[in-house]
């Protein structure tokens, strides 16, 4: 049997118990292809060469906002087996005006708190769609795109948002050194 040079993962779990991944703020994400293939295309000269299913991936990234109310995209990259992004979960504070009965001097102020969607559904629709598209294109339904579990930071600072902004801009100059990356 031929030994891999890929290092082995023991997964546990990274997620904080009391915290609400479905309330405000920046979540740092990592998703990986399944068993690392280098699917979505190649790095030249430090730059990100998407083919087909990378374009697909971007095109799901991007159409989030159309289809999860209250984030926001921030930095995201793909590479040939993974991608980072941010996704901002956003205050979702709907302000609405009624007229009091029978009072025409003023307003009533009533605000509405809808549900927000959390994190892990925000991760399941991206790669759900993801690899439905890119399946349909290769004809093969029901074939694992993505690793099953993914990674996910809260970032609790300025300082840390765009320090991660950072580096997910340079990964592609650091592919050859990226843990993802494998001969």
């Amino acid at each position: 049997m031929k030994e891999s040079n890929k290092p082995s993962h023991n997964r546990h779990s990274i997620r904080l118990k009391d915290h609400d991944y479905s309330g405000v703020g920046a979540y740092y994400l990592t998703m990986c292809t399944n068993e690392n293939k280098r699917l979505f295309g190649e790095i030249k000269n430090g730059e990100m060469q998407l083919n087909q299913y990378g374009k697909i991936v971007l095109l799901t990234w991007n159409d989030l906002i159309n289809h999860v109310a209250y984030i926001e995209l921030g930095e995201f990259v793909i590479m040939p087996n993974h991608v980072h992004g941010i996704v901002n979960i956003v205050e979702p504070t709907k302000i609405t005006y009624e007229k009091s009965e029978g009072d025409l001097s003023g307003l009533k102020i009533a605000k509405t708190h809808p549900p927000q969607t959390p994190v892990f559904e925000i991760v399941r629709q991206f790669k759900s769609f993801s690899a439905m598209r890119i399946n349909n294109l290769r004809k093969m339904r029901g074939t694992a795109v993505w690793q099953r579990d993914y990674y996910e930071r809260i970032i609790r600072t300025e300082k840390a948002y765009m320090k991660i902004a950072e580096y997910i801009h340079n990964n592609p100059f650091q592919w050859e050194n990226d843990k993802y990356y494998w001969e």
